[in-house]
């Protein structure tokens, strides 16, 4: 058995190299033919493969935790579009290049719902990236070579699914703009853009104040793009005033 294990490794079936001796027991027991035998070790394999490969893009993706769309409070926000925000996590703007951008003030889960798109990308077997603003401009303006900054933008721009987080939080010089317009650029028409920001877009100068590439920028951001607005007060102050203690009335003198 050990000798048919190694074996097994070594052409890439690990996962029934590693249940062998269930995988024996199971088939005698059940009486499998050759034939049920190798159906069953293939479709565990393709499972074992199907959930190594999901893992990885998770790792990769640089998602981490975040809470599921079934959570999200509709009647909390005065406006949103419930239909389109169901469209981007179904995929439907994967067909054609096109974007998704979510344009909400601070605290209306617009941060929770693109979470929600990368990660129904991730598992209909995209690769996928998530990422702030000001972490991707951070770490394309460190770089000190022409060749080490293509290297990095082709890294932004080779994924299917690029999710920029949070543009507008804060002001950037015109060097961060170019570099955000080449990412933008490169994306433009070929792969889908996911971005958040709190700003709406006649506010975007105030983002880029020196930056020439500004309305460029914004064309091809929003050029074939779902444009889900949302509005209303935010949801952590309102559970950050739930949670405080009622006050106590003062004792009368």
């Amino acid at each position: 058995m050990s000798e048919l294990t190694d074996a097994l490794r070594a052409i890439g079936l690990a996962h029934t190299a590693t249940e062998l001796d269930d995988l024996v027991a199971l088939a005698t027991k059940r009486r499998w033919s050759p034939i049920q035998l190798l159906e069953h070790v293939t479709e565990a394999e393709l499972r074992q493969r199907a959930k190594h490969s999901l893992d990885r893009r998770l790792k990769r993706s640089k998602l981490g935790g975040f809470k599921p769309i079934a959570e999200f409070d509709w009647a909390w926000p005065t406006r949103i579009d419930r239909d389109a925000v169901d469209a981007a996590v179904r995929l439907d703007f994967l067909d054609g290049a096109r974007n998704v951008v979510v344009v909400a003030p601070q605290g209306l889960g617009k941060t929770m719902i693109a979470q929600n798109i990368v990660h129904a990308a991730l598992l209909a077997g995209h690769a996928a990236l998530f990422v702030t603003a000001a972490q991707m401009l951070l770490d394309l303006g460190a770089q000190e070579s022409t060749r080490a900054l293509d290297r990095r933008l082709r890294y932004y721009c080779s994924r299917p699914v690029l999710c920029i987080d949070e543009v507008g939080y804060l002001s950037y010089d015109a060097r961060n703009a170019d570099l955000l317009f080449q990412v933008v650029s490169r994306r433009y028409e070929r792969k889908s853009l996911v971005l958040t920001t709190n700003l709406a877009f006649t506010d975007w100068p105030t983002i880029f104040p020196n930056a020439a590439c500004t309305t460029a920028l914004i064309d091809r951001v929003v050029h074939h793009a779902e444009i889900i607005a949302i509005e209303g007060e935010s949801y952590r102050r309102r559970e950050a005033q739930a949670e405080k203690p009622p006050r106590r009335p003062k004792p009368k003198t």
